[in-house]
């Protein structure tokens, strides 16, 4: 079993990692810490395998406690949970032994991903035959290639009508109006809004009360959260 230390200064956030973590199989936390000086102290007592980390600490930089740790000796693995964006922020943390970045807000399948990535990672044991068995055990923490898109959809697009899918909440937005909020017509915002229906991301429906055929209606499908628990501080959906 993997033992895993929640690090997150949010109660609500920290609650909800737990929870996904208790889902994955084969990983159990072990305890949930909100300030850096809470990690090294439960740290000092029962040392775990993972740091489940958020980067801004109310007493410090998640960088800062790595490296506190790792001068203490401690060689626990780090996924960064964090919404830091900045790349410098990135390699910094590759360089202490940060092992992945999970960026918020974010889905349960995106961290079962990561830690069955991790958990095939540290299964990886003995002598290596050869080069190809070095190489297989930084390779398992590595996420596969995006699929690409269908012919004549463009990622920064596709991008740009997910921010207006995802901004639009429950409310749901019609094909036309999210085609005009990016700059593109209605038959190509169509297009894309389909896509993110074809991928599980979005769900459409038909919306009456108008003369003629029913207009449809695309919502974000993690925007639909049954408890407190599955919403970031912002109020953003974690499901």
């Amino acid at each position: 079993m993997i033992r895993v230390m929640i690090v997150e200064d949010d109660p609500t956030a920290a609650e909800a990692h737990r929870r996904y973590v208790e889902r994955v199989p084969g990983f159990t936390v072990r305890h949930t810490a909100h300030t850096a000086a809470d990690t090294q102290r439960l740290m000092a007592r029962t040392p775990v395998d993972l740091l489940l980390m958020d980067l801004y600490l109310p007493d410090g930089h998640g960088l800062g406690l790595v490296r506190s740790l790792r001068t203490a000796g401690h060689d626990t693995d780090v996924i960064a949970v964090t919404s830091a964006r900045d790349l410098t922020v990135v390699r910094e943390g590759v360089s202490l032994g940060v092992l992945q970045y999970v960026l918020k807000p974010f889905t349960f399948a995106t961290l079962r991903d990561r830690l069955v990535r991790y958990a095939a990672y540290r299964a990886a044991a003995g002598e290596a035959v050869g080069q190809e068995d070095v190489d297989r055990t930084p390779a398992a923490l590595r996420s596969p290639e995006p699929a690409a898109l269908p012919k004549g959809l463009a990622g920064p697009t596709l991008t740009s009508v997910t921010r207006v899918r995802r901004d639009a909440a429950g409310r749901g937005v019609p094909a036309g109006a999210a085609g005009g909020a990016v700059g593109i017509a209605r038959t190509p915002a169509r297009r894309y809004l389909e896509h993110l229906v074809v991928t599980g991301r979005a769900e459409r429906a038909p919306r009456y009360g108008q003369i003629g055929r029913p207009e449809m209606i695309y919502r974000w499908l993690a925007e639909r959260c049954d408890t407190p628990w599955t919403r970031d501080h912002r109020g953003g959906c974690l499901l």
